[in-house]
């Protein structure tokens, strides 16, 4: 495996967003569709090391725009595959981890220059499976790449070491992997997390076992084949399809599990930072738990915002992917004085959304994930319709598919369920503030801080926004979500997760540990 070396590579940038308005763009996406669609059905295994196997149990995953179309079918695991995982990381850890990091950050380029050369067949299997507009899935298998071209550069950057002062004695600082760990994904970024949450454990000298979300298995599957195909050994990498509550449990209980990363929801994760705490005979470690849950994300419309622009941003944000987001804004708070102003303005535009097939490129608002998914929403709406005055939406599309009218609903008071609660569908509250200091109060009232955005053209209201709107990732005059890798690093604040910061300067320092020599001189 040929090393690489920082000298040999181009400073990072982020990878372009495909332009589909280019004719030649859209034919070769139609292309990847087509292409994909003629693998849909099929049966796939897990693997553990280098054994692949079936089980008379399996699960599905289905099309939520056509729920009666099969994806992949994929072995329902349980405790006894998921100790057989970790036996095949923990015996794959100590040649992994030996290999030098310049070798581990190759694996990370060349995965990325897979998946830069079939881009589109990638974004079309999350078109497929769980439901994104050719912009959202684009958007995430370019997150996936900037993924790779980042955390192999930060490796190189680790691998140099800790500075440290030097006394009588030659003193070292370096870092060291810390073991078997589990990455469990999310569904709405299936590629991306999975990808992201991987391959920062990889290059540090982890060895995983990825579980994929149960909605989301094929692409995590196809994931799997391209860091072997990319120079992963088997074991090093190893994936598991089935139900949390069996095979996630396991894998997080385990007193093998050295470390769990986890992207979902709130109660998820709050079970597993318990559940990680317990030592099991024969553990010799605490586990290290690295979270990224959910959000009640909040625009803050001042009085002097660019209306036009605040009501874009915002619809932006509340819908894309459905709203089915950890940054999605789900509330907006508008100051008074532009309130009856701004109302119109949001609906009309929530209103002109296309709402159909993801296939379709002219889609703007799919599906929600599931028919699970789609049931809650809905009931919520229901049993939170006296909590403000429904402008646009509130039930079901009648058509086949998991679909979600666009929701705004108005008047919402600051303690409601609509204020409170992450419904993770598409669906806007919007709240009215008596002036800046209220609307600030409002925002930071709520048990997550992942991220908000305010709009406003007050440079004063912008900086105390800064300093005091308490959430890991705030945007002043853009919508609150797309960040980027490497310039707006991603995680937040108190019950939003560990703030790990994914595709920032300290992410993979949690997958590793620091160790001081200290050697005596003469």
């Amino acid at each position: 495996m040929a090393p690489v070396h920082a000298s040999d590579l181009p400073p990072f940038h982020n990878e372009p967003f495909t332009d589909f308005s280019r004719p030649a763009q859209a034919e070769a996406f139609r292309a990847a569709l087509a292409r994909v669609r003629s693998q849909l059905g099929r049966s796939y295994p897990n693997a553990a090391g280098t054994r692949r196997f079936q089980l008379p149990a399996t699960q599905s995953s289905t099309n939520p725009a056509r729920p009666s179309e099969v994806i992949g079918v994929f072995p329902a695991s349980g405790a006894a595959q998921a100790d057989e995982a970790l036996a095949a990381a923990e015996a794959a850890f100590p040649a992994w981890s030996a290999r030098p990091w310049e070798e581990r950050a190759a694996v990370l380029l060349r995965l990325a220059s897979l998946l830069r050369r079939q881009k589109h067949d990638w974004s079309a299997w999350l078109v497929l499976e769980v439901g994104k507009t050719w912009a959202e899935a684009d958007g995430d298998t370019a997150e996936a790449i900037d993924f790779c071209e980042w955390y192999a550069r930060e490796a190189l950057r680790y691998a140099r070491g800790v500075d440290v002062v030097q006394t009588g004695d030659h003193n070292e600082c370096f870092y060291v992997p810390l073991g078997p760990g589990v990455a469990i994904a999310p569904w709405n970024f299936p590629l991306a997390i999975l990808c992201g949450m991987t391959v920062s454990a990889l290059v540090t000298g982890n060895t995983v076992v990825m579980k994929p979300a149960e909605e989301s298995p094929t692409v995590a599957w196809k994931l799997y084949e391209a860091l072997l195909e990319c120079g992963v050994p088997a074991g090093a990498v190893n994936l598991l399809t089935g139900p949390g509550e069996e095979v996630g449990a396991r894998l997080v209980q385990s007193p093998v599990t050295r470390f769990v990363s986890f992207t979902g929801s709130k109660a998820v994760g709050l079970w597993i930072t318990q559940a990680a705490a317990v030592v099991h005979p024969g553990q010799r470690w605490i586990k290290r738990v690295i979270t990224e849950l959910g959000g009640k994300d909040a625009t803050v419309v001042d009085a002097s915002a660019d209306l036009e622009a605040a009501a874009a941003g915002v619809v932006a944000a509340a819908y894309g992917f459905s709203g089915q987001k950890c940054s999605a804004c789900s509330r907006v708070i508008v100051h008074e004085a532009v309130y009856e102003r701004f109302l119109p303005m949001v609906a009309e535009k929530a209103r002109a959304l296309v709402v159909g097939d993801p296939e379709d490129p002219r889609t703007q608002v799919g599906p929600v994930i599931s028919h699970e998914s789609h049931a809650r929403i809905v009931a919520a709406l229901g049993a939170t319709a006296a909590e403000g005055r429904r402008l646009l939406g509130g039930g079901a599309v009648a058509r086949d598919g998991w679909f979600v009218q666009p929701t705004v609903v108005a008047d919402v008071a600051p303690a409601s369920r609509l204020a409170q609660e992450e419904l993770f569908g598409p669906v806007l509250a919007v709240l009215e503030a008596r002036d800046w200091e209220h609307a600030l109060a409002i925002a930071n009232d709520t048990d997550y801080g992942l991220t908000g955005a305010v709009y406003s053209q007050d440079e004063a209201h912008l900086e105390d926004a800064r300093k005091r709107f308490h959430v890991g990732n705030l945007y002043l005059n853009r919508k609150c979500t797309g960040a980027l890798v490497g310039a707006q690093p991603f995680g937040g604040f108190r019950l939003s997760g560990t703030c790990s910061k994914a595709g920032g300067r300290d992410y993979l320092g949690l997958f590793l540990q620091q160790k001081s020599v200290a050697r005596k001189v003469g």
